[in-house]
């Protein structure tokens, strides 16, 4: 009887290296655990705005990437953490004059 092979830890977890070593964006580290929705959303804009690799427009590549990672960290993200980044979705709407 032949065992199907188990995924390693790090196969499971390619959602975080998306989030740190993102083809479209150079986020600063550790940018979505910070406390200060403002802060989080002018930093996503910033980093937008000054890539060159991205697809889309820099709205459209700095709201993916909140999402990705509010999506992706799931169950682990903590209640008030996930308030705050839901708080940086308008704060990001407001920066691009989309509010």
């Amino acid at each position: 009887m032949s065992k199907t092979p188990r995924k390693s830890s790090k196969a499971r977890r390619w959602s975080s290296e998306v989030t740190k070593h993102s083809d479209a964006l150079d986020l600063k580290p550790e940018v979505f655990k910070g406390k200060d929705s403002h802060r989080i959303a002018l930093s996503l804009k910033r980093s937008a705005e000054r890539s060159k690799r991205r697809k889309g427009t820099p709205y459209q590549s700095a709201m993916s990437m909140l999402n990705f990672y509010i999506n992706r960290a799931g169950k682990n993200l903590p209640q008030n953490q996930k308030r705050v980044l839901e708080r940086a979705k308008d704060e990001l709407r407001e920066a691009f004059g989309r509010g």
